[in-house]
């Protein structure tokens, strides 16, 4: 069965920083591009962070550039987001998200996108 599992959210004051982990399960066999994506109450989804599949290339929100950092470490199918100078606008939800390659009950190769199931990120002002 695939897994996203996040960890890392939790209380911090405005300027502090977080780092969120996200880690794939072992039925994966290759991640492509991953994802951070936010929900605050309220609001929509949106997109927070991604990276490629070999790291080269990452996409911010505007809102985060310059603060917040996404990376990745293959041999360990993770991907984590550092988060600076946190702002309370951050507060949110926080989802990892992954196009991956999957071993499904018969052994074949399936593609999929999947969500973790959400870590709170609260910044008190």
């Amino acid at each position: 069965q695939v897994q996203l599992v996040e960890s890392g959210g939790g209380l911090v004051q405005t300027g502090g920083s977080l780092r969120l982990s996200c880690a794939a399960s072992r039925s994966i066999t290759s991640l492509n591009t991953m994802g951070w994506y936010r929900q605050a109450p309220g609001k929509q989804r949106e997109l927070v962070a991604a990276i490629t599949a070999g790291g080269r290339s990452t996409n911010y929100a505007d809102s985060v550039k310059g603060r917040f950092t996404i990376s990745r470490d293959n041999a360990k199918n993770t991907v984590a987001l550092q988060m600076n100078s946190l702002k309370p606008e951050d507060t949110a939800v926080y989802y990892c998200n992954a196009n991956l390659y999957y071993h499904d009950d018969y052994y074949r190769v399936r593609p999929g996108n999947y969500w973790g199931q959400g870590t709170q990120v609260t910044v008190s002002s």
